[in-house]
C-alpha cells in the first residue's frame, strides 16, 4: 500500500496553475492541482477517461459540458464524463485532486507478492 499526504508540500506558481502528479501508472493517475486567486485552467477534456475532482481547499468556479458555472468549496466531488469539456477559475487559493483512468505509456507497477513463509505467519 502507498500513502500520500494530500495536505503537504503544496506548490503555487505565480505564472499559472500548477499540476503535481502524485501517482501515475498504467491504471490511472492522481494529480494535485494548485491555483492562486484569479488563475484559470482553460477549457479542455479527457477524451478517454472520466475525470473525478475532489476539492481540498479554497474556492473555485468549475464549468462543465453544460456551460453552467458552479462555485465549489472543500469536500466537494465533481464528476466529468469522458470527453466532457471543463474549465476552472480560482476565486481563492484553490487546491484540488483529479483522478483519471489509465495513463497511456506509463509502466505497469504490479503489487509485490509476499514470500510464502510471510503468508503463513
Amino acid at each position: 500500500m502507498k500513502s500520500i499526504n494530500l495536505f503537504e508540500n503544496w506548490e503555487f506558481d505565480d505564472k499559472g496553475p500548477h499540476a503535481d502528479p502524485l501517482y501515475v501508472d498504467r491504471n490511472g493517475r492522481a494529480i494535485l492541482f494548485t491555483l492562486k486567486p484569479g488563475q484559470t485552467i482553460r477549457e479542455h477534456n479527457a477524451p478517454s477517461s472520466p475525470f473525478y475532482v475532489v476539492i481540498l481547499s479554497g474556492r473555485g468556479i468549475f464549468t462543465g459540458g453544460d456551460g453552467i458555472e458552479q462555485t465549489v468549496d472543500p469536500n466537494t466531488l465533481l464528476v466529468f464524463e469522458p470527453s466532457e469539456p471543463h474549465m476552472v477559475h480560482a476565486v481563492q487559493e484553490l487546491v484540488f485532486i483529479g483522478f483519471l483512468h489509465g495513463a497511456p505509456g506509463a509502466p505497469i507497477t504490479p503489487p509485490a507478492l509476499p514470500k510464502t513463509d510471510e503468508v503463513l505467519r
